[in-house]
C-alpha cells in the first residue's frame, strides 16, 4: 500500500475540500420510483463515468436490493448542464436524493445557501474517520462539519498521446519532454507531420488546459497563493503562463468548440491527433477502445516550466444529502456504498480515478492507476480550477466566459488577464 501524503492547507486558499445497471431515467424532471427508490443525480451520462457509474450501482443493488436506482444523470460540459439544472431544482425545493458535487470550492455556495446537510454522523456511522487519511477528513471538516462524501481522487494535468502519431512525427513514445519548452517542440514536430498537435474541446476543457499551464508556470506554492492572495493574478507569472496556454490553442482543433472531452481524446485514440490534455478519467477510453498502456499511448503530467515541481492537479468526485431529501435513509444508502471498499474498487477501477480510502486493495489497479497513485502519494498537490476543487461556482464561471473569449479570438492576452484579475477581486473570500 502507498502511503497516501498529506494535502497542502488548501483551505487557507478558499478550497476548503468539503465546502468533495441504471434503472428508469427521471432525466432530472424531479424524483421517481416511490418511497423505495433514491434518485442520484449526476452528470456521468456517457463513456468512462457512465461505466463508473454503472459499477457503482451494481454495487449498490447488490448492497441494497430493496432500493431502487433512478439515474437522474444529465449529460454536458464537465457538468455545466447538470449544475445548472441543479440549482433550478434546489432553488425551487425539489431536490434530488442525492447529488454528485466536486470536493471543494464548488460546495461554497450549496452550504451558504443551506442547501445540503451536514454528514458528520455519517463518517462516525460507517467509520469513515479511519478509512479516510486524516488529512483529507481534516479538510472536508468546514467549521466541525462535513458536508460531503468522496467516491474517489481524480489528477486534472494529464498529457495523453497516441505513440503511433509519435513515431510518424519523429518523436520517440517513450522519452518524456522535460520541460515545456521540450513538450512545445514536440507539438511543433507533429504539427508538421500533418495531424492535429494537442486535441481541444468545449471551454471547460480548455480551463482544465490554462490550470494545467498555469501550474506548470508557477509552480505549486504559487499556483496555490492564486486562491487566497498571495500570488497575483496580475503578475508576470500569470502574463507568461497565459502566453504559453495561447501557444498551446494554437496547435489545436479548429472544431474544439463543437466537441466534448471524449470526442477530443478519441483523436488521439484514432489516431488523428498527437496529444491531449484531460484528466485521468481519460484511461478508460483508451482501455474501452483496446488500446494498450504504454504502447499504444503513453502519458504524463504538462511538464514543468520553471519551478521543476512534480504536479498532481487534485480533484474529487464527491455526494451530498439535499436538505429535504425525498428519501433520506435511501439516500444515506447510496453514501454508504459509494464509500465502502467494495464500492469505490468497483468505481475507481471503471472511471480510472483512484479510491480516496486507503485499505483498498490497490494491487487490482492497472498501471495507469498505479502511477497515479504513486503522483498522489509523493507529489505536489494543485486544487483543480476546472473541476471545482479552487473555486467557488461562480468564480469559475466567471474564469470559464472569459477563457471562452480568449480562444474564440474575441479578446487579446492583456484583456484576457484583466479579467482573470477582476474574477478572483470579484470571488476570492476576504
Amino acid at each position: 500500500m502507498i502511503a497516501r501524503r498529506t494535502f497542502l492547507t488548501l483551505t487557507s486558499a478558499g478550497i476548503a475540500l468539503g465546502a468533495l445497471a441504471a434503472c428508469s431515467n427521471s432525466s432530472g424532471g424531479g424524483s421517481a420510483g416511490g418511497d423505495d427508490s433514491v434518485e442520484v443525480f449526476t452528470w456521468w451520462a456517457q463513456g468512462s463515468e457512465k461505466a463508473g457509474l454503472d459499477a457503482l450501482v451494481k454495487v449498490f443493488n447488490e448492497q441494497n436490493p430493496k432500493i431502487k436506482f433512478v439515474n437522474g444523470s444529465v449529460a454536458g460540459g464537465a457538468g455545466s448542464a447538470a449544475k445548472d439544472m441543479l440549482q433550478s431544482r434546489l432553488q425551487t425545493k425539489n431536490p434530488p436524493d442525492t447529488f454528485q458535487a466536486h470536493a471543494g470550492g464548488e460546495l461554497t455556495d450549496y452550504i451558504n445557501a443551506g442547501q445540503i446537510e451536514d454528514v458528520s454522523g455519517l463518517y462516525d456511522e460507517f467509520d469513515l474517520r479511519k478509512a479516510f487519511p486524516d488529512s483529507l477528513v481534516e479538510l472536508l471538516t468546514v467549521d466541525g462539519k462535513i458536508y460531503s462524501v468522496p467516491s474517489n481522487i481524480h489528477r486534472s494535468n494529464v498529457v495523453w498521446a497516441s505513440a503511433a502519431v509519435l513515431e510518424k512525427a519523429g518523436i520517440d513514445p517513450k522519452a518524456v519532454p522535460e520541460t515545456f519548452d521540450a513538450w512545445l517542440a514536440d507539438l511543433e514536430k507533429a504539427k508538421a507531420a500533418g495531424v492535429t498537435a494537442l486535441s481541444l474541446a468545449a471551454p471547460w476543457t480548455q480551463v482544465n488546459l490554462l490550470e494545467a499551464v498555469l501550474m506548470s508556470h508557477l509552480g505549486a506554492d504559487a499556483y496555490n497563493g492564486l486562491f487566497d492572495g498571495s500570488t497575483d493574478w496580475a503578475g508576470a507569472e500569470v502574463a507568461t503562463a497565459i502566453a504559453a496556454f495561447e501557444k498551446l490553442v494554437g496547435y489545436t482543433n479548429s472544431d474544439r468548440d463543437s466537441l466534448d472531452w471524449p470526442e477530443a481524446t478519441a483523436l488521439v485514440i484514432d489516431e488523428k491527433a498527437a496529444y491531449n490534455v484531460m484528466g485521468d478519467w481519460a484511461v478508460a477510453a483508451f482501455q474501452e477502445a483496446g488500446k494498450e498502456d504504454m504502447k499504444d499511448y503513453v502519458y504524463f503530467e504538462v511538464p514543468s516550466a520553471a519551478s521543476g515541481d512534480k504536479i498532481f492537479g487534485f480533484l474529487a468526485d464527491s455526494f451530498t444529502l439535499p436538505v429535504g431529501a425525498p428519501h433520506a435513509d435511501n439516500a444515506k444508502a447510496w453514501l454508504k456504498t459509494i464509500s465502502s471498499v467494495e464500492g469505490q474498487e468497483a468505481f475507481n477501477l471503471a472511471k480510472g480515478s483512484i479510491p480516496a480510502r486507503t485499505d483498498a486493495d490497490v494491487s487490482k489497479f492497472p498501471a495507469y492507476q498505479q502511477s497515479a497513485l504513486e503522483s498522489f502519494a509523493h507529489d505536489k498537490i494543485c486544487a483543480s480550477i476546472a473541476h471545482g476543487a479552487a473555486t467557488s461556482v461562480a468564480w469559475l464561471n466567471a474564469i470559464s466566459d472569459a477563457t471562452s473569449k480568449f480562444t474564440s479570438g474575441a479578446t487579446d492576452a492583456k484583456a484576457f488577464q484583466a479579467e482573470l484579475v477582476s474574477a478572483a477581486e470579484s470571488n476570492m473570500k476576504k
